[in-house]
């Protein structure tokens, strides 16, 4: 993935209720590549066209289905911190819907959800 500066959209992730029917859809429609990659103990596939990445796709989480959460494209901002971008939006009327975490081999990412209830995730390039 090419780095986005600070402040920029640099990822995408699609949680799908079936990922393997979204994944099929997006690779016809598009004509993406798929690169199942390890993370935290389980996978995911990484989007590609013409050998960059573009973003993710992944199975929603059993509770979420639970929960009546549908399929959802998640856009990413690049922040070089991603503890403090998520302490700087909740100052400005944000909540945090996802804790900064490691994706392992990846980025530090957050999800926001902003004072009028859209969501966005925040992405921190891991340093080597």
């Amino acid at each position: 993935m090419e780095r986005a500066p600070a402040g920029q959209f640099c990822w995408v992730d699609l949680a799908a209720t079936d990922a393997s029917l979204a994944l099929d859809f997006y690779t016809r429609l598009f004509g993406w590549g798929a690169v199942v990659q390890p993370a935290n103990g389980g996978t995911f596939v990484r989007l590609t066209k013409g050998g960059k990445d573009l973003g993710s796709l992944y199975p929603l989480r059993r509770a979420a289905l639970h929960a009546g959460v549908g399929s959802h494209w998640t856009p990413y901002v690049r922040v070089d911190d991603a503890e403090a971008a998520s302490r700087q939006a909740v100052s400005l009327g944000a909540s945090i819907a996802v804790e900064p975490f490691v994706v392992d081999g990846v980025a530090r990412i957050a999800l926001l959800v902003d004072p009028v209830g859209a969501a966005i995730g925040v992405w921190e390039e891991l340093r080597e």
